[in-house]
């Protein structure tokens, strides 16, 4: 074999190698760029239903399954919610039961593939909590951004906005206190969402260009006559209010953020949500390194959010150690840097954006605690 031809032999090689390295990033990628709104979540498995025995279900054991408070359980046709584990039912010593509190929509039944959700509600704000809403348009940057308005005698409004692979739904579990404290509520579904734009692409970028949806929100608001505005958002929802709240032409508006499960290092996040989601560790770095070439996202592109010098609001921040898809130690730091500014509202135990399922009193108090002085 001549040099030319070795060379050649070499060269396809390599072009080969590399072009299955990059087929290899872009499937890992894709594991955590294109999460699907109303999915598992990425850190949630699928169980088995065991038994379904009146006000009881019995589920795989499993960390998920044993952790404590109100979640919701979903499956092909199904939606229920599920209470606290029954420690003193019968049950196999590889199952658990839980408190069957109510089914919204399906059957459970013996052998169904279910997984736990931090949305525990099904439907909208009206049909699931008997909460008066309006069906709105909020004209966004890539089309029209469907939300929910729910009136109320205040003007300061709270947007919410909801995180990865979840909907708007989310966001009704703190909606009774909001009615509760007359806060008018903005519930936005923004790009990737049901009936909104899909993004070009189709991918994620961790909230950094979702924000400008959540900017188009604060926008319609104050259009509406909102004084002053209160951001909730979870996971990247919450990124996205971070960055929202450090823009100069929407910063004079905003006079509160909470932040639940705040995604504020992607890179941790991507990779976190790709290991969830089955994909080997040796792809791990191929994909950070393809989300990077197809977002354009660097790698510390969300460190200018994160800088305790940018914050000038006060934070509600709520977040554990149990938290495998955004690092509990970053809001952690975040917060001892800012304490004049930021309340850390710390619940263990607690999976990924479900901080008040775990506990929902000790939310709801330390949220209301928050929103007094800024209504």
């Amino acid at each position: 074999m001549g040099i030319r031809t070795t060379a050649a032999v070499a060269a396809v090689t390599a072009f080969g190698a590399g072009a299955a390295a990059l087929a290899a990033g872009r499937y890992a990628s894709d594991a955590a760029l294109r999460a699907s709104p109303g999915g598992p979540p990425p850190d949630q498995p699928r169980l088995a239903v065991h038994a379904v025995d009146g006000d009881f279900i019995t589920l795989t054991r499993h960390q998920a399954s044993l952790r404590p408070g109100t979640y919701g359980l979903t499956g092909s046709g199904l939606h229920a919610v599920v209470g606290s584990v029954v420690q003193d039912a019968p049950h196999a010593a590889d199952a658990v039961v839980r408190r069957l509190e109510r089914v919204t929509r399906g059957v459970p039944e013996p052998g169904d593939r279910v997984w736990m959700t931090p949305q525990l509600h099904a439907g909208n704000p009206r049909d699931a909590l008997g909460l008066d809403h309006a069906d709105v348009v909020v004209p966004g940057e890539l089309g029209p951004l469907p939300a929910w308005f729910l009136p109320a005698a205040r003007d300061t409004w709270v947007i919410t906005v909801h995180g990865l692979g979840a909907t708007r739904e989310h966001p009704m579990v703190v909606m009774p206190l909001l009615h509760r404290l007359r806060l008018p509520v903005l519930d936005l579904a923004y790009r990737g969402d049901s009936g909104a734009p899909r993004p070009p692409d189709g991918i994620s970028r961790f909230g950094l260009a979702e924000w400008h949806d959540l900017a188009a929100a604060v926008r319609y608001a104050l259009a509406q006559g909102a004084r002053r505005i209160v951001l909730h958002g979870w996971s990247t929802g919450a990124t996205m209010a971070l960055l929202a709240a450090t823009d100069p032409a929407l910063r004079p508006h905003i006079s509160g953020l909470v932040m639940d499960s705040p995604v504020l290092d992607w890179p941790a996040a991507l990779h976190s949500l790709a290991a969830a989601r089955g994909v080997p560790a040796p792809l791990l770095p191929l994909a950070l390194h393809a989300a990077r070439g197809r977002t354009g996202m660097a790698p510390d592109g969300l460190a200018r959010v994160r800088d305790p010098a940018r914050l000038t609001l006060p934070v509600l921040l709520a977040h554990g150690p149990d938290d495998t898809v955004a690092p509990w130690h970053t809001s952690r730091e975040l917060a001892a840097a800012r304490p004049d500014l930021i309340v850390l509202h710390t619940v263990r135990r607690a999976p990924h954006a479900a901080m008040w399922n775990a506990a929902p009193g000790r939310y709801e108090e330390a949220l209301r605690r928050f929103l007094i002085p800024l209504m």
